[in-house]
């Protein structure tokens, strides 16, 4: 059925799960059969040496009473044993095998070797005669008679039988449970499997917002489905975001890309002199130079979201390095009426992380909240200065990296899409920029586990950048010796 329905799926007698409780079901039977066999038989055993006890004690009996009252009473000591024992057999026989008295009709022929053990012999109940199992041991008397002492174990040999019975008829209805419970098992995976086979095949069809569904079990299947429903979404999210790319480059380089034609054949056009010509290669150099500078933040951009700086990790100062960057920029807020204000905890502030792409995103932040932080320089009223604040806090488990602005912010609904991709909020675009700003400082938080956020600093705009700090430098034994290692270095 299932099979049928899913011809890509294997039947359910050839899945792991049926193959497993088909395993486990032999393993298990036969190891109870053998658990059962050796109780079978140390019972059988116990019963037999019991039996044997109990005719020794019967047969010295039968000696000690022939020797008080003389060979000649032996027929009538066991003529009156016979008569008066129950399930006990006997059979008295002179030195010719000739028989003298015993409820036994002749000497067993499994017994002819003078050892004890196992005979048949016929019992008559009635009219009736049937067939039983006894045990005797041959006893030597006095004159050369021969006495057979022995017990009737009919109905021990049928208990043996019932309780044998028993176990095969119990390992029977287990192997049938277990392979049902196998089938069922299979079955049901096959259905859900059958299920999450219908959804790929819509995926590949296409269709990427197609989600498997759980059952809500928390098993392992819900765990791979909830995985690949997650590996679903950011592939969905990367196929999005290429479309995204791909409209906006052909948006934001098509306008640089004819600008830059554009200014090259009025320098042909319109150049008098040497002077013209420089002035319109000039021109188109920095052109040049922003397409330039585009692509190598898409490629930078492309690199991050591959996870292909991993090796490049390592262990450095995070408060140094911010401190340096806001030293670096300090000349640059003060050309455009801004104030920088850098505030850290005391003491180093180690992470572990690609120091360059850190700086990359500190530095993105910084120039964006000089750029835009504050009313512009060349602004009716002349403007005036702005601070943009810079805090470096430790949290639980990682470390916060605030740039602070008070500038005209970013609303709340436009704050998700600040962080994707060529989006400039600036709906003239008459500021140098290419809107992959944001972007990239998403792109080197998610690379080290981290997050962005965007918050009204009321006003203006907050900018944390989070980032984790591995618990082996949370300790101050490995800050010891982190710093030895540099100072050694």
């Amino acid at each position: 059925m299932l099979a049928r329905a899913n011809p890509l799926l294997p039947h359910f007698t050839r899945t792991t799960a049926f193959r497993l409780m088909a395993a486990y079901v032999a393993v298990f039977v036969t190891v109870a059969a053998v658990i059962a066999g050796v109780i079978l038989w140390q019972t059988n055993q116990l019963l037999i040496r019991q039996i044997f006890a109990t005719l020794r004690t019967e047969a010295e009996s039968v000696q000690d009473a022939v020797r008080q009252r003389g060979p000649a009473a032996a027929p009538d000591i066991i003529a009156e044993r016979s008569r008066l024992s129950e399930g006990g057999l006997y059979f008295l026989a002179d030195p010719q095998g000739h028989k003298l008295a015993g409820n036994l009709n002749r000497w067993p022929p499994e017994l002819r070797d003078q050892s004890g053990g196992l005979f048949r012999y016929a019992a008559t109940t009635g009219e009736q005669s049937r067939e039983r199992v006894a045990i005797g041991i041959p006893v030597a008397l006095e004159r050369g008679q021969r006495l057979l002492v022995a017990r009737d174990v009919e109905e021990q040999r049928q208990f043996i039988g019932r309780v044998r019975s028993l176990f095969l008829a119990g390992f029977g209805l287990l192997v049938l449970l277990g392979l049902g419970g196998g089938l069922a098992a299979s079955r049901l995976i096959l259905r859900r499997i059958a299920k999450i086979t219908t959804t790929a095949r819509s995926i590949m069809r296409g269709d990427l917002s197609r989600r498997i569904a759980t059952s809500g079990t928390g098993d392992e299947l819900d765990e791979l489905s909830r995985n690949l429903n997650a590996m679903l979404d950011r592939i969905e999210q990367l196929m999005a975001g290429l479309k995204e790319v791909s409209d906006n480059i052909a948006h934001d380089l098509k306008t640089p890309l004819n600008r830059l034609r554009n200014r090259a054949e009025a320098a042909l056009r319109e150049a008098r002199s040497a002077e013209d010509y420089q002035e319109g290669l000039e021109r188109t150099i920095d052109e040049a130079d922003e397409i330039i500078k585009t692509f190598n933040a898409l490629l930078l951009i492309a690199r991050l979201e591959a996870g292909a700086v991993d090796e490049s990790k390592e262990i450095f100062d995070l408060t140094a390095l911010v401190r340096d960057l806001v030293e670096l920029y300090e000349p640059h807020a003060e050309e455009n009426r801004r104030k920088l204000a850098f505030e850290a905890e005391q003491g180093e502030i180690l992470v572990r992380a690609n120091r360059q792409l850190i700086g990359q995103a500190v530095a993105n932040l910084l120039d964006n909240a000089i750029k835009y932080g504050g009313p512009a320089p060349d602004s009716p009223n002349g403007g005036s200065a702005s601070d943009i604040e810079v805090r470096l806090s430790r949290t639980e488990g990682g470390v916060e990296i605030v740039v602070a602005d008070h500038g005209p912010g970013i609303p709340a609904l436009d704050r998700e899409r600040a962080l994707k991709r060529f989006v400039r909020l600036e709906a003239s675009r008459t500021r140098p920029g290419t809107g992959l700003g944001l972007s990239l400082v998403a792109a080197v938080a998610r690379l080290h586990e981290g997050q962005v956020k965007l918050e009204d600093n009321k006003p203006g705009l907050r900018v944390v950048l989070s980032l984790p700090i591995p618990a082996m430098l949370e300790r101050p034994e490995t800050k010891v010796a982190v710093s030895q290692t540099r100072i050694a270095q």
